[in-house]
């Protein structure tokens, strides 16, 4: 990962954060864009850039455009932004699948056509989504999330198909990630079975790798002890 340059999207958050420790501790030089206007505890040494509206075509390639001036190239891509909601489709607003859209295809679509320039210059570019277990088969109340999450992944493999030979494009694919909120929505849960934020940004790291320049489109499940 030695001076490879990471632009993470979502990076102010809990996930986008592991992955750019882990970014970092290998030697990579790291990028953070996030909606929220500023971070809290961010990793020292990258370089955030915040309020930036990923959904929005013209923000998200300014975005990039900074992070190429900032460090003369980008190197790998981690779609991290998104939303999520639990809702029925009886009982609930179908706005929600709207947002869901906009919050998690539509940015990752965006941020990759963005990103793409500066990829394919870099000559062994790499572009990792992230995806969702819980969008492979879909539980109750989960049908704007999934069907959103099913979206990315259904761009990973076409644009794997349309980068070949050029830029890898692959997907984790998350359980329950251990966080502080799903700790809090689920508190009756086993905490232990969940996955890490750091056991995520691992396989992240590894489809970004030399290791895995061999490997493109693929959806890589990363379920913990689920």
């Amino acid at each position: 990962m030695t001076d490879r340059v990471f632009t993470i999207t979502g990076g102010f958050g809990i996930l986008g954060q592991a992955v750019a420790r882990a970014a970092l501790a290998g030697g990579a030089r790291v990028a953070l864009i996030d909606f929220a206007a500023e971070g809290r505890g961010l990793p020292e040494g990258v370089l955030a850039i915040g309020g930036v509206d990923l959904s929005d075509q013209t923000q998200a390639e300014g975005a990039m455009a900074k992070v190429a001036q900032a460090f003369g190239c980008l190197d790998v891509l981690v779609n991290v932004a998104g939303g999520f909601v639990w809702q029925t489709l009886e009982g609930g607003d179908l706005a929600a699948w709207s947002r869901m859209f906009t919050l998690n295809t539509l940015t990752c679509a965006t941020a990759c056509k963005a990103a793409l320039p500066h990829l394919l210059a870099a000559g062994a570019g790499r572009i990792v989504n992230v995806g969702a277990g819980g969008a492979v088969k879909a539980a109750a109340g989960m049908g704007a999330y999934a069907a959103s999450k099913a979206g990315v992944h259904r761009l990973t493999e076409s644009l794997a198909e349309e980068l070949k030979g050029k830029v890898t494009v692959n997907a984790v694919l998350p359980s329950i990630i251990d966080t502080p909120t799903n700790r809090a929505d689920m508190p009756d849960a086993d905490f232990a079975a969940w996955v890490t934020p750091g056991e995520v940004a691992q396989a992240i790291l590894w489809l970004a790798s030399d290791a895995a320049s061999g490997v493109t489109g693929a959806l890589l499940p990363v379920s913990g002890r689920v």
